[in-house]
């Protein structure tokens, strides 16, 4: 439940993503050949959910971003858990659904990089790519975020009063 809640990054989303793995899980359980793998098996289920959760309606894929919905979503410096939390909702937009989940189990849930390569099918190699990828991607994200919002800083009160003065 915690890794669905981290995926997806709110409480009550994540565990409607739990519930619904978990009645898919209940539905597939026949087609499980290797008991041993139910960990694999399960977490495959609920990256799968969430990928189909994540899908973009039409709709929104066709709304730009603009830079006053930027300006409402940055603060210049994200010192409580709140911002820093917003902070880092937005920089894991800048990331696809899979390096999302690579970047989630890896980095919060701890798993190794055999254990992730085990559960995409893909050689470790290609998983520890991934996840510089990811992070590369995270680190631009949030340089661009943190340019922009330093630009969209107020000047210091000092600076104000001397250009009333002149």
């Amino acid at each position: 439940m915690m890794f669905c809640r981290k995926l997806i990054g709110d409480r009550d989303k994540g565990d409607d993503l739990y519930q619904d793995a978990l009645v898919i899980a209940y539905t597939k359980i026949g087609d499980l050949r290797n008991p041993a793998a139910f960990r694999p098996w399960l977490y495959r289920i609920i990256v799968s959910t969430f990928h189909s959760t994540v899908r973009r309606p039409w709709w929104k894929r066709r709304v730009p971003w603009t830079p006053d919905m930027e300006q409402m979503l940055t603060t210049p410096d994200p010192t409580s858990d709140y911002d820093a939390r917003r902070w880092l909702g937005r920089v894991f937009q800048a990331i696809s659904p899979d390096e999302q989940t690579l970047i989630t189990l890896h980095e919060l849930e701890g798993w190794s990089v055999a254990d992730l390569a085990e559960l995409s099918g893909k050689s470790e190699a290609a998983v520890k790519t991934g996840l510089f990828r990811a992070r590369r991607k995270m680190k631009n994200a949030l340089q661009k975020l943190s340019k922009q919002a330093k630009r969209r800083q107020p000047a210091a009160p000092e600076k104000m009063i001397k250009t009333e003065k002149t």
